[in-house]
């Protein structure tokens, strides 16, 4: 399929050819889903954790006498039931990692990417060069172009002025090729890659 490369100003320089097999893929909840919960999964820490009885420290020493006190009897103050004492079956430090096959990690985003072209929500710039590094004059060009939540993908490394331009832009972020992923696609309305991205991206999951 083909689609218009756009420069800054909103004008049409061209066309790319998009490989249908990358960019025009029907897309399946279920197979998004399942990726973009391995992700969620990858990413927690799994460093949470509580003190068992055998964790809190303390002295073993019985609290009360056993008998004639008139209360319930008391063993130790670690004790589960005791105010600051152990946590049972808590959580334990552990990593939440699952496995997910490559052939999945890659046909999810593929599909991720058909689901932008479909949606109308993919765009394909010239070039993300500027020339110097102004946040407001790119805020500006940004709105021109209706892009208030969008992914700019380029093939190895963006411009310096242009990443240091959109930084403090709220949900405007950039990647390149190899960090593309499908949480970030999707969480974005609008992806924009670089006419070198794309090829960048159809050489990584090309067949």
């Amino acid at each position: 399929m083909q689609i218009d490369i756009i420069n800054f100003d909103g004008k049409a320089v061209g066309k790319a050819d998009l490989n249908d097999a990358i960019f025009g893929l029907e897309p399946r909840a279920d197979i998004l889903h399942r990726v973009v919960t391995w992700q969620r999964a990858n990413a927690r820490a799994g460093t949470h954790a509580v003190k068992s009885v055998a964790d809190v420290a303390g002295s073993s020493k019985k609290m009360v006498k056993q008998k004639k006190t008139g209360r319930a009897r008391q063993g130790e103050r670690q004790n589960v039931h005791m105010r600051g004492g152990g946590v049972i079956h808590g959580p334990v430090v552990r990593s939440h990692a699952t496995d997910l096959p490559k052939k999945i990690r890659s046909l999810g985003l593929k599909m991720a990417l058909s689901s932008k072209i479909k949606s109308g929500e993919l765009i394909v710039i010239d070039s993300e060069k500027v020339a110097a590094a102004k946040t407001g004059a790119m805020a500006k060009t940004l709105q021109k172009l209706k892009l208030t939540s969008a992914l700019f993908v380029g093939a190895d490394a963006l411009d310096t002025n242009f990443k240091k331009s959109v930084a403090n832009i709220p949900y405007i972020d950039v990647l390149p090729t190899i960090g593309l992923n499908v949480m970030d696609i999707l969480k974005h309305k609008n992806l924009v890659l670089t006419k070198e991205g794309v090829a960048a991206i159809e050489k990584r999951l090309g067949e």
